[in-house]
């Protein structure tokens, strides 16, 4: 296979050096791109959309076609594997994912299996090959996965929550059952990864969106060590080289250090901590990832420009950046406004890579 044209995303997330700040978005293949609107109608539901390998691919390279990116990430849901349990994930206009069925008992996580991702899953690595072979080595492509932990919540409590009532009542209840469902998700999130890297990921991102909502001791024995179990299981070193791995956790802004020694190679931050202070805590230890404020990409362009330029200027120089959002893109922003912020990152950031 040819070489990647630009591997600028790669190099940054691996700390080696790179003449400008590599940039994407999470959520930049979404609701905020006409294009994406039109396939996503055609599809007839997002599910169809996400288990449709020509469609995914399709609006997965959308955003490489309209920006200068560095980066396509795979177009999917973080919930796709308990779907693939047996679950029954549906989506529901206003309200977000949805459950059939929702873990309660012991029996309900002894019956779950681990599926597997080139059976119940074939989609994903389906699509994961016919975006290589589309996106003709432009850049790279990064697969991903919700986080054990962040799965969990979904499954307890049937959907989305604010106060994780279930999920947190079964932590500090029944930690045993949380425990075992935390084991059989890892395990499976780890499969379902390793398959998305055989089919030709070039990195992979563990999105830990629920990890914040924990205490300090739980986040630990709940949330990291399982993130971390996933990790172990991870088939990197294909051929010689390292295939990066970005652990992001909402809100995770507190236990950065012990983030940074779990062993991935980059740590995505939220828009809540300053990525300097994040850069002076962690050290050469891992890259960091964000972290502008999605809700910035509402104001005008000549605003926007000027917060890339500050959370440029507060990493500072060198190597171990990736530009990229504290969180999604809103369904609701211009997309001239996204454009911006990567022209911006473009134009400001070669100046702290003098040298490299």
């Amino acid at each position: 296979m040819e070489p990647l044209k630009n591997d600028s995303f790669l190099r940054a997330l691996l700390r080696q050096p790179v003449d400008r700040t590599p940039v994407w978005m999470m959520r930049q293949a979404g609701r905020y791109l006409p294009e994406y609107r039109r396939v996503r109608e055609q599809a007839g539901s997002f599910m169809n959309l996400c288990t449709n390998p020509e469609l995914a691919c399709e609006v997965t390279i959308q955003p490489i076609d309209r920006y200068r990116l560095d980066a396509a990430i795979l177009f999917s849901d973080i919930l796709t594997v308990p779907d693939a349990m047996g679950l029954g994930l549906r989506f529901l206009e206003g309200e977000g994912p949805r459950f059939d069925k929702v873990i309660a008992s012991a029996e309900d996580i002894r019956q779950l299996p681990i599926p597997d991702p080139e059976v119940e899953l074939r989609y994903v690595p389906d699509a994961v090959r016919l975006i290589k072979q589309n996106l003709h080595q432009r850049v790279p492509l990064i697969g991903f996965s919700g986080s054990p932990w962040t799965l969990a919540t979904y499954m307890i409590e049937g959907g989305s929550s604010r106060e994780f009532q279930k999920a947190k009542g079964l932590m500090y209840d029944r930690p045993e059952l949380a425990h075992q469902l935390l084991g059989k998700l890892a395990d499976s999130v780890a499969a379902y990864l390793n398959a998305q890297l055989a089919a030709g990921v070039d990195a992979v991102m563990v999105f830990d969106t629920w990890g914040g909502a924990l205490t300090a001791e739980q986040y630990r024995l709940f949330s990291l060590d399982y993130a971390q179990r996933v990790l172990d299981q991870l088939k990197l070193r294909p051929d010689g080289r390292r295939i990066p791995a970005i652990l992001f956790t909402k809100g995770g802004g507190l236990w950065l250090e012990a983030m940074a020694d779990s062993g991935y190679d980059a740590l995505g931050l939220d828009w809540t901590i300053d990525i300097g202070a994040a850069r002076s805590r962690v050290g050469h230890r891992v890259a960091l990832q964000g972290n502008l404020d999605p809700v910035v990409l509402y104001a005008s362009q000549e605003t926007i420009r000027t917060e890339v330029g500050k959370v440029l200027a507060s990493f500072g120089h060198g190597s171990g950046h990736v530009f990229n959002l504290g969180h999604g893109v809103h369904p609701a922003i211009d997309p001239e406004h996204v454009g911006a912020m990567i022209e911006a990152v473009h134009e400001y950031s070669p100046a702290y890579h003098a040298g490299a």
